[in-house]
């Protein structure tokens, strides 16, 4: 069946108050957003508590409607409906109902029960009679069908407003906040599973996202740095263009590689990272930087060193992932469909350069004084990275 309209369900906007058209206003905005890739024209309009999505024309794909729509924050379910103008006519909403019915469910054997919300309270019936009524129609015309008040098959809504809305599937969206409700923040981007994953988490809490990539030629190759805008390209099916700001990180590993102590590697090179994402953060008006770190999934990332690897750091760090094992990890990233990508054999730059025995439980005294070994000679190439560092713009497509 062809439909004409989209009932849009959220959950947690809901309870914002005062403030909840703010939200509404940005889920709107966002649902637009991802519709003008869509082909046809859609209008996209709120009204006590509904938003709708209606084709201006029946030139449209349900099936690009609903996957644009499941992409948006916000969203935790989507409603393919037909619609009539509100007569007060009992009869137009039956035949409408009998006409729906026979489209999608044909003559399966099924059972159903009606749920009627009358809003406009001008109509003639009240929600138990149309129940009634519509659900004795339905017996009617479809013998293969019984009613079941507890454990339904379908539950086919009726919802009494300006217009009359029908429909009978809730289809599931991603949930969360919609965008730009909150702030801004810089992902640190890997190749690996777990950083996309923490920027989807982040960003459905409805912050917008950029993204810092350390790439290290010739250790790293350029199809490793494709992998990564891939990875970017395919978080911004549900973030919105994701601005990538690959930073040249050679020199910096080199200097480190040559002149500390070879169990602190990892530790170092993390804390620099988290210095340049900052310095780049800043620049681009983020308030807090995003990192995909799980409390002892590696060496660089039990507790002791993620204390030292934050201690660099002015701007909240937001690890959304901190007690996540790894199976949970994976089976988001295979829902929002960035595993596959992740797990291309294309090394990245903390891979390259891993000590053999790296330190697990490191004193952040020790990696401060490790550190002024190369002191003065790490800020030109830190500002040198920071200066250079390309910009990709990834959109989603």
């Amino acid at each position: 069946m062809h439909y004409q309209s989209f009932l849009i369900k959220y959950a947690e906007i809901g309870t914002k108050g005062n403030n909840r058209y703010m939200f509404e206003d940005a889920l709107v905005h966002d649902i637009r957003r991802k519709l003008s890739r869509a082909k046809g024209e859609f209008r996209v309009t709120r009204e006590r508590g509904r938003i709708y999505v209606t084709g201006r024309d029946d030139d449209f794909d349900d099936d690009e409607v609903i996957d644009c729509l499941q992409h948006v924050f916000g969203v935790v379910g989507i409603c393919p409906m037909i619609q009539l103008e509100n007569t007060h006519d009992y009869r137009a909403i039956s035949d409408k109902v009998l006409e729906y019915f026979g489209e999608v469910y044909g003559d399966r054997k099924l059972t159903f029960k009606c749920e009627t919300r009358r809003a406009d309270k001008g109509f003639p019936m009240h929600s138990s009679e149309i129940d009634a009524e519509i659900g004795g129609d339905i017996l009617d015309h479809f013998p293969n069908t019984s009613v079941d008040v507890h454990h339904p098959d379908v539950r086919l809504r009726i919802e009494i407003r300006q217009y009359i809305n029908i429909f009978s599937e809730v289809l599931p969206g991603p949930g969360g906040m919609p965008l730009g409700s909150t702030g801004k923040a810089m992902l640190l981007l890997s190749g690996g599973i777990d950083s996309p994953v923490a920027g989807y988490m982040i960003s459905r809490r409805g912050a917008n996202i950029e993204a810092t990539y350390f790439h290290a030629p010739p250790y790293t190759s350029e199809r490793a740095k494709q992998k990564v805008v891939d990875l970017a390209n395919e978080v911004a099916r549900y973030t919105g263009p994701i601005a990538l700001h690959v930073v040249d990180f050679t020199d910096i590993q080199l200097r480190i590689y040559d002149k500390c102590p070879h169990e602190e590697l990892t530790i170092i090179m993390r804390r620099y990272m988290m210095r340049i994402a900052e310095a780049i953060a800043e620049k681009r008006n983020c308030i807090g930087l995003i990192t995909g770190e799980s409390i002892g999934q590696v060496a660089s990332q039990t507790m002791e060193s993620l204390y030292c690897t934050n201690e660099v750091c002015h701007m909240p760090v937001y690890r959304p992932l901190i007690a996540f094992d790894k199976q949970e990890i994976v089976n988001i990233s295979e829902k929002i469909g960035t595993y596959e990508t992740s797990i291309e054999p294309y090394e990245d730059c903390c891979t390259i350069f891993v000590a053999k025995h790296p330190v697990t439980r490191p004193h952040p005294e020790n990696i401060r004084k490790s550190e002024e070994i190369v002191l003065e000679t790490m800020k030109p190439l830190v500002e040198k990275a920071i200066d250079t560092a390309e910009l990709i713009w990834c959109d989603g497509k």
